[in-house]
């Protein structure tokens, strides 16, 4: 008979819940013991409530992961909308000019180049799998202290009971409780920026393309929605972010079309605001004996190129993947080496990411007049790059 194993997964947002339905899908889930927990409450998606303002941009390869776990499908029939075309420009340039970056799904034999979802209903479609599957979630349970015993971490919950699962995966968001308290340190770079979301209502139809023009102080993204409306990403200084929060609708609505250059005509005020400060970060390590960090616990990105739930999702196949392999092998899945196995995977891909992303940043944020010139050649240059371009456009897809 084949020994069951304890693991807790600390977070339940998408990282986590996708970790833990990809477990329960493995060649050796019968010896998982599942338990996620949660400080919040639990999300709950409403075909007629408002569209969330915590949007992603979901990957083609990740939409195909989703799939995998049978979560797709009712994801795509709530309501999500395809991107099939992608248009990035500079403020110093047009829209239209020659060096506007532009990708275009034909181009590269994909019905699109991914998809604007909700967070929480990516959430809830991984939960309607897990509550018929025999795993416990517990919502609105806060962890009260993580302790290392020996190989293996105690987990003490805010109700005084304790755990001492054989893996503990901390899929804890950026401030991960379960990180700090195992000593992990991470690099961070903060950045003079804040981000402030909303939902508009343009005047031209968005074509299903995600537009996104550089600003000096930051980039502006308008992202499709099903319904018409575009979600609206704007990195700014908090100063301007302050003032957008606190703006009448028309106001808001009038910078947001200069600053998008009125790509999409006169935008209008169509949806609740919100704003958070912008910060990258990167874990030290990622994995110690009978413990592992997922997503935003390890790895935190700027959101100027829509990829940290990708990077994130990505984490939580592969570790399930690592921890499935040695399972079916007899080995236990919280000694480090097993858990190395998954960092090499994908620690040194997360970095490249996390560090292209804020290059990326700082250099469409500088105002140099030459600068802009060398960035504007470059910009048409990489149009007509032919291989390099498909490249680049397979790993955003996640196809690579």
């Amino acid at each position: 008979m084949n020994r069951e194993f304890d693991i807790l997964i600390a977070g339940g947002g998408m990282v986590g819940l996708a970790v833990a339905l990809a477990l329960l899908q493995g060649d050796a889930s019968d010896q998982c013991k599942i338990t996620v927990v949660d400080a919040g409450k639990r999300p709950a998606f409403s075909p007629g409530q408002e569209v969330s303002l915590r949007v992603s941009a979901i990957a083609s390869g990740t939409a195909s992961q989703l799939a995998s776990l049978g979560a797709w499908d009712s994801i795509a029939e709530a309501r999500v909308c395809p991107y099939r075309d992608m248009k990035v420009w500079d403020a110093t340039g047009s829209v239209e000019g020659p060096e506007t970056l532009r990708f275009d799904a034909a181009d590269f034999a994909v019905p699109q180049l991914g998809f604007i979802v909700e967070n929480i209903l990516i959430q809830d479609a991984l939960l309607s799998l897990l509550d018929a599957a025999n795993v416990s979630i517990n919502f609105e349970t806060r962890i009260r202290s993580v302790q290392k015993c020996g190989n293996r971490y105690v987990v003490e919950y805010g109700n005084g009971e304790t755990m001492t699962p054989e893996l503990l995966i901390g899929a804890d968001g950026a401030s991960s409780f379960v990180r700090n308290s195992a000593g992990i340190t991470v690099r961070s770079w903060q950045f003079p920026q804040t981000a402030f979301v909303t939902h508009l209502q343009p005047e031209l139809s968005h074509r299903n393309t995600a537009w996104q023009r550089f600003l000096a102080n930051g980039p502006v993204a308008l992202l499709p929605l099903r319904d018409g409306r575009v979600s609206t990403v704007w990195t700014t200084t908090p100063e301007q972010a302050e003032e957008l929060l606190n703006a009448t609708d028309d106001q808001m609505a009038s910078l947001l079309t200069e600053a998008t250059d009125s790509v999409l005509g006169n935008l209008s005020a169509a949806g609740p605001r919100g704003s958070f400060p912008l910060k990258s970060q990167h874990a030290d390590r990622y994995v110690l004996d009978g413990l592992a960090l997922v997503g935003d616990a390890a790895h935190a990105v700027h959101p100027l190129a829509g990829q940290g739930a990708n990077l994130g999702l990505a984490d939580a196949r592969v570790l399930a993947a690592v921890i499935a392999e040695a399972l079916a092998a007899g080995e236990h899945p919280g000694d480090l080496p097993i858990l190395r196995r998954y960092e090499r995977a994908r620690k040194v891909a997360n970095k490249s990411m996390l560090h292209f992303i804020n290059g990326l940043n700082r250099l469409f944020s500088n105002e140099s007049t030459p600068l802009a010139r060398l960035r504007g050649a470059g910009m048409a240059l990489f149009n007509r790059s032919g291989p390099i371009k498909e490249y680049a456009v397979q790993v955003a897809l996640g196809i690579r």
